[in-house]
């Protein structure tokens, strides 16, 4: 008993079992959702689906993880953002005002690294509202989230640019000779540098520090500013390499629909995830987990015939009773009536 405890506490526990959930309903309804074959060289399958369509959720969980644990707010532009780095890195790679081409104007490495530091940019200009001038982390990127898309579309000149030219299509879809879905690999890597990046320097502590007394911090000597508006930044950086993921699937820059709710499903994975959204400690890999979590709800929602346009009411339907079970009000509920339980039993 007192190993099953101790599981139960683990941070990933609830996030585990939440995916296993979603995934054992899969399996009573029918097998074939785990069927996994090669067409053409590929892997094919919901599960590969999953994992492939998932990446672009689980790059921006991993920016707003860094994002809600600082500051203690959310980051409601990364989509804006992802529309506008992809927008971006087209109308650089097609010439402005040529809405399809099958020759680049710049060399594709150049337009894509243009889009992301186009969302890096956004993620600073976000975190100078914040760390800078003290602006509530919601409002403040509010202003890119109404926006951001209208730069992008005014970027490609109001229209949709399409890159016809084969090598762009490897990073949102395949890399000839490789069966796996090349955007797993983009947010394996990114996963991988920014947990790194947390493990083999303090920035995780000072995240941690100023989430949960930004005063103390400063007074300890952290730059609370700094480490606020480094979070942002990296949350812009992965907004922007979500964005070129999500153009290159398409290959082309569709300002309207790229992103499109991406920032609620970010959020959402880094509430599945366990984590706080009052700031604080974090955990990123049960973010990780959370935003693989939405996209095999989606997913399922999909394959049992739903719709495209009802889906969403029945995923927060689900995912509100998967946050409810998470939050602490409610363990803390089911813990008043174990006790009362068990006080019971003693008197009786």
């Amino acid at each position: 008993m007192e190993k099953i405890k101790e599981i139960t506490k683990k941070p990933l526990f609830l996030p585990i079992i939440c995916m296993i959930l979603v995934l054992l309903i899969n399996l009573i309804r029918s097998r074939s959702f785990f069927a996994i074959s090669i067409n053409n060289g590929v892997l094919y399958g919901r599960l590969i689906d999953i994992l492939n369509r998932g990446s672009e959720i689980a790059i921006l969980a991993v920016g707003q993880t860094l994002v809600v644990a600082v500051s203690a707010g959310t980051d409601i532009s990364v989509g804006s953002v992802m529309s506008l780095s992809a927008c971006s890195c087209c109308m650089l790679l097609a010439g402005y005002g040529n809405n399809s081409v099958t020759t680049l104007a710049v060399p594709m490495v150049v337009g894509m690294l243009f889009g992301v530091l186009m969302g890096g940019a956004c993620g600073a200009f976000n975190g100078a509202l914040v760390a800078k001038l003290k602006i509530q982390p919601m409002v403040a990127t509010l202003i890119l989230f109404t926006a951001a898309r209208a730069i992008g579309l005014l970027l490609c000149n109001n229209q949709i640019t399409y890159i016809r030219y084969d090598k762009y299509k490897y990073l949102g879809n395949f890399i000839p000779g490789c069966p796996i879905p090349t955007p797993v690999f983009v947010a394996g890597v990114v996963i991988l540098v920014v947990a790194l990046l947390l493990k083999k320097t303090a920035l995780g502590l000072y995240i941690q520090s100023v989430g949960i007394n930004s005063r103390a911090a400063r007074i300890s000597g952290i730059n609370s500013d700094v480490i606020c508006f480094a979070c942002y930044l990296i949350c812009g950086v992965c907004a922007g390499i979500a964005g070129i993921v999500a153009s290159s699937r398409i290959y082309s820059a569709d300002s309207n629909n790229i992103g499109l709710n991406f920032e609620l499903d970010a959020i959402l994975a880094v509430a599945l995830g366990g984590n706080s959204l009052g700031g604080g400690k974090f955990n990123l890999a049960g973010s990780i987990i959370g935003a693989y979590t939405i996209q095999a709800i989606t997913t399922t929602l999909l394959a049992m015939g739903v719709t495209t346009d009802t889906a969403p009411v029945y995923k927060a339907i689900i995912v509100v009773i998967i946050v409810v079970v998470q939050a602490p009000a409610f363990k803390a509920y089911l813990a008043a009536r174990k006790a009362q339980s068990a006080h019971v039993k003693e008197a009786a």
